[in-house]
């Protein structure tokens, strides 16, 4: 008997509350800490392009690990294509964007905007800043562990995004950063990737009948020949 594919008729909905959950979550932990997690966010055109500039590492990143997907990449590849991508797969472009903007607004508010710059200041100094951004990142890669491998991935992502944070002084920088990456990633993998298998596997098979026509074509040609 086959089994049914999983429903997610409610996962854009489900989606949007966990991340804009997460914001409102840094807020109530701020609150409880001492630390406004918008303390260091301010809207301006440049930083917000800075922040598109800032995705392309991220891109790259991404790129180098569906090129060539050895070793623990190979395994979270599986996973994105096995289990995110049909998650997602009926939802729309705007629905993608809704929740990457919600995942970077609430995700870097909470573990930049709250957790690391309240152990950088606890810490103090500059081991402070660097423990922080350590401590920060790997709490990120954490929260983002669907397989060992990709925990470590996310870590080196939120490194990144935390030390853009130190270096710009602006959570705007991270927080577009973060949103476009993810809408870029799910699009890619949700919707082109699968597309891109797809006809993949179409040109394959054709080649596969096309080879089992020729060779058809020559068992019948000995055998011709062999009644000769």
């Amino acid at each position: 008997m086959q089994q049914e594919a999983p429903q997610y008729d409610n996962i854009a909905i489900v989606a949007a509350l966990f991340e804009g959950g997460l914001a409102v979550f840094a807020v109530a932990l701020g609150w409880l800490l001492g630390y406004w997690p918008l303390e260091t966010f301010s809207w301006s055109w440049a930083h917000a392009g800075l922040g598109l500039l800032a995705t392309l590492p991220l891109l790259l990143i991404l790129y180098v690990s569906l090129k060539w997907p050895i070793g623990p990449l190979a395994r979270i590849m599986a996973v994105l294509d096995e289990k995110v991508a049909p998650m997602f797969r009926q939802l729309n472009v705007a629905e993608f964007a809704m929740i990457s903007l919600l995942a970077g607004l609430g995700e870097e508010m909470l573990f930049r905007g709250v957790i690391q710059i309240a152990l950088a200041e606890w810490i103090g100094g500059t081991a402070g800043l660097w423990l922080g951004l350590a401590a920060a990142s790997v709490l990120f890669g954490i929260a983002h562990a669907i397989t060992p491998g990709y925990a470590v991935y996310a870590t080196i992502i939120g490194a990144y995004l935390g030390w853009i944070w130190l270096s710009t002084g602006n959570l705007l920088v991270p927080v577009a950063a973060h949103a476009v990456y993810d809408f870029l990633a799910l699009v890619y993998i949700v919707r082109w990737r699968k597309a891109a298998k797809s006809s993949s596997g179409k040109g394959d098979d054709s080649l596969d009948g096309q080879k089992q026509d020729d060779k058809r074509l020559d068992d019948q040609y000995q055998a011709d020949n062999g009644h000769l």
